[in-house]
C-alpha cells in the first residue's frame, strides 16, 4: 500500500489506521504547529484520530518554523 506524503510515495505493509496514527509515525517531535492536508483538503486536528487513510492517499504536512 502507499501514500504520497509531501509529494513523496512511501510503501506501507499496512496502511496506518488514521491520519493521527500516520503522524505519529512519522513525526517524532510535538504535532504542536502541523497543518495537515488531505487530498488538497485542510483537516483540523480534532479529526485527525477519526480520518481514515485509503491507498494513494496524497497527505501534505507542514510545519510552522521560527525565523526572522
Amino acid at each position: 500500500m502507499e501514500l504520497v506524503i509531501n509529494h513523496q510515495k512511501k510503501s506501507y505493509g499496512l496502511l496506518p489506521s488514521s491520519l493521527e496514527e500516520l503522524l505519529y509515525s512519522e513525526i517524532s517531535s510535538s504535532r504542536k504547529g502541523i497543518a495537515v492536508a488531505l487530498n488538497n483538503q485542510v483537516i483540523p486536528s480534532q479529526l485527525w484520530a477519526s480520518t481514515l487513510l485509503h491507498h494513494n492517499d496524497h497527505i501534505l504536512i507542514i510545519t510552522a518554523t521560527q525565523g526572522g
